[in-house]
């Protein structure tokens, strides 16, 4: 009898096409080895696919917002199926930038200065607040999104056009910029899959960096560094994968400038498209497309 796997993606997050392509690709593989697969939409009817469906293990697709931020968790949680990816305070505390970061400054992990501003601040308490602590220019982001949605490097011309652009959010951080090396690592479990380095055309990795093939991203693998180095980031990827409290596979992006590796955040649900970096540094290390995927739902079952 065919396994059923359940893969929920699309959602409503401003991640949805991400997710709708993560989705897909996970299908795909899984119909290649006789897996019996269903998409649902995580909306009204997600229940009503459950009870009718069966699945043994259902695949979280989702990205962004409701997707990996512990609310889907906690509906999935009812249905006593195991889920892929980690639980509902592992996901909810990676996606909130803010807590997250407090979290590795007490753990001893590097992660570039910051302060949350709220919309109700002055313009000139601002600018004085950031070349107090952080200097120009400093990255604005929100505090709960994914893939580089909405995030900026700013100038001192260009901070309250950027703020007003996404004055929505209400509070939004701002961040020191920390220049330097891009690189990305890749834990599987309780284990250092790998790590690459990423050189974009444009002024950071960005969503477009990510996700538009035009953009010329360049993908390095091997990372060059020396081994102690390159054991020190991984290292440090583990570490911040265990203190958060996450399951299966993450992914966390680093900075190394001046000799330091700086950690920006840990992605609790990477991206599984073709031009994502899990799956990249998994086929590097010899493993494959459905051997991820496999494990990734193997790995569903254990207790989050």
């Amino acid at each position: 009898m065919k396994k059923k796997v359940l893969i929920i993606s699309g959602g409503i997050s401003k991640e949805r096409l991400i997710s709708l392509d993560t989705g897909l690709q996970v299908a795909k593989e899984l119909k290649k080895y006789k897996y019996k697969v269903k998409i649902s939409e995580p909306n009204i009817n997600l229940s009503k696919i459950i009870k009718k469906f069966k699945p043994y293990v259902i695949f979280n697709a989702l990205h962004g917002q409701f997707g990996e931020d512990g609310y889907i968790q906690t509906i999935l949680e009812t249905y006593k199926i195991p889920y892929t990816h980690s639980g509902v305070i592992a996901s909810s505390i990676a996606m909130d930038k803010e807590l997250s970061k407090k979290i590795f400054i007490k753990n001893k992990i590097n992660t570039p200065k910051f302060f949350i501003y709220s919309y109700d601040e002055t313009n000139s308490n601002l600018i004085k607040k950031i070349n107090k602590k952080l200097k120009f220019p400093v990255v604005v982001k929100p505090i709960n999104e994914g893939s580089s949605v909405n995030v900026f490097i700013c100038n001192k011309k260009n901070i309250f056009k950027i703020l007003n652009s996404i004055k929505n959010y209400k509070k939004v951080m701002i961040e020191e910029f920390i220049g330097g090396r891009e690189i990305q690592v890749a834990i599987m479990g309780n284990s250092k899959l790998g790590a690459i380095e990423l050189k974009p055309k444009r002024k950071f990795y960005d969503y477009q960096a990510k996700y538009n093939i035009k953009a010329k991203t360049q993908h390095i693998i091997p990372v060059n560094l020396p081994k102690k180095k390159l054991n020190q980031v991984m290292g440090l990827a583990l570490k911040a994968h265990r203190i958060i409290g996450c399951n299966g596979v993450t992914r966390s992006d680093f900075k190394l400038h001046k000799g330091k590796f700086y950690l920006l955040e840990i992605n609790t649900q990477p991206g599984m498209t073709k031009l994502s970096l899990v799956p990249e540094i998994a086929y590097h290390n010899n493993i494959s497309f459905i051997k991820l995927i496999e494990w990734i739902l193997k790995d569903a079952s254990k207790e989050k």
